[in-house]
């Protein structure tokens, strides 16, 4: 398997096996690999540390920078035993087990589905408590308007009754008045005749 990678302008091909890279990538980074590149002291350094691991090689020189092929030696039988994971032991299931684990789904799904229910009895109840709420409050209202009412149109008559009453002793003054003066007319026309 090969594979090309730019990292800053600079080709890195590796031919690659996939263990084997991930356990070289855990240990060195490409990208400090190539900057070590860049620096021939630390190149040395670097690649002495990992050519156990490792072989690098230059290609040709490119206009934007530099390429290098990384090949990965494949990983030896001790790196491959440090990363093997043995899995746990299989226990035998028995009928018993399997009966068990059914019954207990089942229970939980009696007691899902019982939460379930309770829930939307719940819901149900409060709705009905607010559809009562809203009753009674209609009720109230509809109660305390026809009383207002009430009190109004009894208000209206009074003052109705009130006003009728001032308007027939004013008319009843003005009837004793007229009869005061035509009875002074009277005796004035009889003193003068």
């Amino acid at each position: 398997m090969r594979r090309r990678k730019w990292v800053n302008d600079v080709c890195v091909c590796a031919c690659v096996f996939p263990t084997a890279y991930k356990e070289k990538m855990k240990e060195i980074s490409v990208l400090s690999l190539l900057c070590s590149c860049l620096y021939p002291e630390a190149r040395k350094n670097l690649v002495g540390e990992f050519q156990a691991g490792m072989e690098v090689k230059p290609i040709n020189k490119r206009a934007s920078g530099q390429a290098f092929e990384v090949i990965l030696k494949p990983p030896s039988p001790m790196s491959d035993a440090a990363h093997c994971v043995t899995s746990p032991p299989k226990r035998e299931v028995s009928l018993e087990d399997i009966q068990k684990k059914l019954e207990a789904a089942e229970d939980r799904r009696r007691s899902q589905e019982a939460q379930v229910l309770r829930a939307l009895a719940e819901k149900r109840e409060h709705e009905r408590d607010v559809l009562l709420k809203a009753m009674e409050e209609n009720s109230n209202f509809s109660k305390m308007a026809e009383e207002k009412l009430t009190m109004k149109m009894e208000q209206i008559k009074e003052n109705r009754q009130a006003y009728l009453a001032s308007i027939m002793e004013r008319l009843q003054e003005k009837e004793r008045h007229a009869q005061v003066v035509r009875r002074n007319k009277e005796l004035r026309e009889e003193l003068t005749a």
